[in-house]
């Protein structure tokens, strides 16, 4: 019996091996494209989502200490100090390291003491960017320094990269040194990046209206803020009521791979032109002291010069004193009987020259703050001065 020869086991010829991987290949390359693109896509993606949470970061930050300017300011103190194309500089009680205080709107006990209250004559500094030193003058409560401090943005080129187009924002308070906020901003020596709006009245009604940019920079020019030279263009400033932010940031790249992405915020600045409350309800608090000292005048003939501060209630607290009230004695009567003179309020120190004073006499003079119930703060008493 014969058997049939055994059949050769199946296989691929070397044409169907050539065609498999041919097809095999194409769609690997198509893959690997495809994954290619979506890790580009990815990575772009990745990149656009930090570069906006950047920029959202950089214009949330200048909005929440913006919407604190003018918070807490004695009278005299301005809420707006500088107004540029890229500097926006600034006063309020943002940050305090005392627990407790009512009116700071942050606490944080590792703030630097020289961060959380305003600046002193004494330590006035350059704005950024700027040759506008500031402050012309020290602001203070009842005698004590303004617990409002300075804030200060500003725009200024990236020196670490090798992009003339790159530019940082930062943040100063006070005199500090400052810290960034935001970088990868794009801009030049003429960018604006804060536009101002000011109140203005048209036609009777009030409105808000923008400031030409070629107006800029607005500057502080009068130390004394509602001073009565602090009026007409002086006052210009005082006016803002709200900034327009734009920044236009970038992913870090260059070349095709770059992306630039813009954000625009407009921010109100609530604590600016709100009246000074005025409760005239408990007495006020005067807390300051009465100097008196002999003078000779520039007509050779004697005075005694009085000075103080301003109360405590002036320009804080209730914020209700409208004058002062002084009394004057000579030291051999025996009562103070009624008032010698009344001041009105409305500085921070004052200065008072009693010329009606005979040589060889001996005076002492008594200080009191009064609201418009009216109603008198206690008293203080100045030394006994003689008249030579």
């Amino acid at each position: 019996m014969m058997r049939a020869a055994p059949r050769p086991a199946a296989g691929f010829t070397l044409v169907e091996l050539l065609v498999a991987l041919v097809v095999f290949s194409a769609v690997m390359a198509g893959t690997l494209g495809f994954l290619r693109s979506q890790g580009r896509a990815m990575s772009l993606g990745s990149d656009r989502m930090n570069a906006v949470q950047n920029l959202q970061f950089a214009l949330s930050t200048i909005e929440q200490r913006l919407r604190a300017a003018g918070a807490n300011l004695p009278g005299a103190q301005p809420a707006i100090i500088y107004a540029g194309r890229n500097v926006v500089a600034f006063n309020a009680d943002y940050a305090t390291n005392v627990p407790n205080d009512p009116f700071a709107i942050y606490y944080d006990p590792d703030v630097p003491a020289g961060a959380v209250t305003a600046l002193t004559k004494a330590q006035r500094i350059t704005l950024p960017l700027t040759t506008v030193g500031y402050p012309d003058t020290s602001y203070t409560t009842g005698g004590i320094n303004s617990p409002a401090e300075t804030m200060i943005f500003f725009v200024a080129p990236d020196s670490t990269t090798a992009r003339g187009d790159d530019y940082i924002l930062f943040e100063q308070v006070n005199g500090g040194p400052p810290d960034m906020v935001s970088r990868n901003i794009i801009g030049s020596p003429t960018t604006v990046y804060f536009d101002y709006y000011r109140l203005a009245s048209v036609a009777g009604t009030l409105s808000i209206d923008s400031l030409p940019a070629a107006r800029l920079p607005l500057v502080h020019t009068v130390p004394i803020h509602l001073a009565p030279a602090d009026t007409g263009a002086a006052a210009v400033i005082d006016s803002i009521r709200g900034i327009r932010v734009t920044f236009t940031v970038t992913n870090g790249l260059s070349g095709a791979a770059e992306r630039r992405y813009t954000l625009v915020r407009f921010m109100e600045l609530p604590n600016i032109g709100i009246a000074s409350r005025r409760t005239c309800g408990d007495a006020p608090i005067l807390g300051t002291a009465l100097t008196a000292s002999s003078i000779t005048q520039t007509d050779g003939t004697p005075a005694v010069r009085l000075a103080w501060n301003a109360a405590t209630d002036e320009y804080a607290g209730e914020k209700d004193v409208v004058q002062y009230v002084i009394w004057r004695k000579r030291i051999t009567d025996l009562t103070w009987g009624t008032p010698y003179l009344s001041l009105p309020a409305g500085s921070p120190t004052y200065l008072y020259d009693d010329a009606a004073v005979t040589s060889g006499a001996t005076y002492q003079y008594q200080l009191a703050a009064a609201d418009c119930t009216p109603s008198s703060s206690p008293t203080t008493t100045s030394a006994a001065v003689t008249i030579p």
